[in-house]
């Protein structure tokens, strides 16, 4: 039950949309029991971000939500996965991209919870 919310402070196009939608799907199954089959996932572009008092340049805040619990290893390598997506994809510098995890025990789906 995996969630990425992205938060840009750029125009995201459709077609650079499907590409991050097709490496997210890709990157999740770096942790283990999470696939593409289950992941949810949100862009909302053009926000009003700033970073370091600036918003002159683009900006990402990428936070990756799963029931259950991930080691620091795995959220480490997922975090140099997004920093170069976002690098590659929408030129947006890894030192300009912030990516948060959360983990719950708690998560519904179908009228039910896990």
């Amino acid at each position: 039950m995996p969630f990425i919310d992205t938060k840009l402070n750029i125009r995201l196009s459709a077609e650079k949309e499907a590409i991050l939608k097709a490496r997210l799907g890709e990157a999740i199954a770096n942790f283990p029991g999470k696939s593409e089959y289950w992941l949810m996932l949100n862009f909302t572009d053009n926000s009003r971000m700033w970073f370091r008092g600036y918003n002159n340049f683009p900006i990402a805040m990428v936070e990756v939500k799963l029931f259950g619990t991930a080691d620091e290893e795995t959220c480490s390598r997922m975090t140099g996965i997004i920093c170069r997506l976002f690098k590659e994809e929408l030129d947006i510098s890894p030192d300009h991209v912030y990516v948060k995890y959360e983990f719950t025990d708690h998560w519904g789906w179908n009228g039910e919870n896990f």
